[in-house]
């Protein structure tokens, strides 16, 4: 019998629902993709996590199991929405796999979010056993997620299985040097990882929005940048920690009173060594920090990216991120990429191909980052099926 890495000890896999064929698996995915709007109605922008969805429901078909979908898919608060319907999600989860009904949008029903027992019992009712697939919601303790393996034998979806085992393993066991690139605007979204990084890894390396924090922590001046001047203390206190941490040295600031984002041109564009005039908002770090930072990355022996460190959506902005973003697909270690905008970066820049493991999950991978552990994964291991470890 193969041994289960460590990371999924106690988590009832697929194979620990047993004889399947015949029986009735509800599942829940996590199809929560990008939505526009063109012409014909709703256009779906970025397929990845309905494409990654689809080993799960093929091998449960595999074994003769009739399998059901449900998704949530943004934030209708508890009302129906028509732009949030699941339908044309069905239709593109159909060009990757027959037979497979998907479930009405489950936050249209405010019992969803409340984690009502009565709609879980509704949600499962005629249903042999409960997989659970959405890592990217596996942070929520809503009725979908975490309430079915009260009731039926349930099981982690492979997606969640991978989830688990990689992110788990770079807490448990990462090849060293261990290095962690952190990016994003706000600091106060980062902060507890970072906490929980310092002790884990040999570097960490800050850019983005949030960087402007810690360099003022420093005494740097950070002109108009991004500066949440009630977390300068806790970022000290990461600055003084165990582990390495690189911020950057040089800044690409905009001039004051300009607008920046997607196709924008508005405004004078400088780099800054030191501090960053009165006015003028950093918004990607320089050519000699992101030199730097891939330095530090390509000599890794595992590299976790999480959040952009500039605003790539603007192209005056974005060299930092792609030269981040090409290191890390680069790297002879294991490079990890943990979901959100970082994973639409890698894919905006072509380089998701090259990366060993991209995320489906942002805030979830941040949290089980953080804390080792989330509700959904906790639910799981009380589940009546669930592998005993030996204490």
């Amino acid at each position: 019998m193969t041994m289960r890495p460590a990371a999924l000890d106690g988590l009832p896999l697929l194979e620990d629902l047993g004889a399947i064929s015949g029986k009735r698996i509800l599942v829940r995915s996590d199809l929560n993709v990008p939505l526009g709007e063109d012409e014909n109605g709703t256009v779906i922008e970025d397929d990845f996590r309905i494409r990654s969805a689809v080993p799960t429901l093929q091998w449960l078909q595999d074994q003769g199991a009739e399998v059901v979908c449900c998704t949530h898919v943004g934030r209708p608060h508890g009302t129906s929405v028509p732009q949030l319907a699941v339908g044309p999600i069905a239709t593109r989860l159909a060009t990757y796999i027959d037979d497979v009904e998907v479930i009405e949008n489950v936050r249209f029903d405010p019992r969803e979010e409340a984690n009502d027992v009565e709609f879980v019992k509704e949600l499962i009712k005629g249903f042999d056993a409960y997989v659970n697939d959405a890592f990217g919601a596996s942070h929520r303790n809503h009725a979908s997620v975490v309430g079915p393996p009260q009731f039926v034998p349930s099981a982690a979806g492979r997606l969640l299985e991978k989830e688990v085992e990689v992110l788990g393993g770079l807490l448990l066991e990462p090849d060293v040097p261990f290095v962690a690139i952190i990016g994003g605007s706000k600091v106060a979204d980062k902060l507890g990882v970072l906490k929980t990084l310092v002790k884990k890894t040999d570097t960490i390396i800050i850019g983005g929005g949030m960087a402007f924090t810690f360099l003022a922590a420093q005494g740097r001046g950070v002109g108009a940048s991004l500066l949440d001047e009630s977390l300068l203390k806790e970022c000290q206190e990461i600055l003084d920690g165990p582990c390495e941490i690189l911020l950057p040295t040089d800044v690409i600031a905009l001039s004051p009173g300009s607008s920046f984002g997607a196709n924008c041109t508005q405004g004078d564009v400088v780099t800054y060594r030191g501090d960053i005039p009165d006015g003028w908002m950093g918004l990607d770090v320089g050519p000699q920090s992101a030199e730097r930072f891939a330095e530090a990355i390509t000599s890794a022996g595992t590299v976790l990216w999480n959040g952009p460190v500039g605003v790539f959506e603007d192209a005056r902005f974005a060299q930092g991120t792609r030269t981040v973003g090409e290191a890390v697909a680069n790297t002879k270690g294991t490079s990890v990429v943990g979901g959100g905008d970082s994973a639409r970066a890698a894919e905006d820049f072509g380089l998701a191909g090259q990366i060993d493991f991209l995320s489906t999950g942002g805030g979830a991978s941040l949290e089980f980052l953080e804390f080792g552990d989330l509700p959904a994964l906790t639910a799981l291991r009380h589940a009546s099926n669930a592998p005993r470890v030996a204490k």
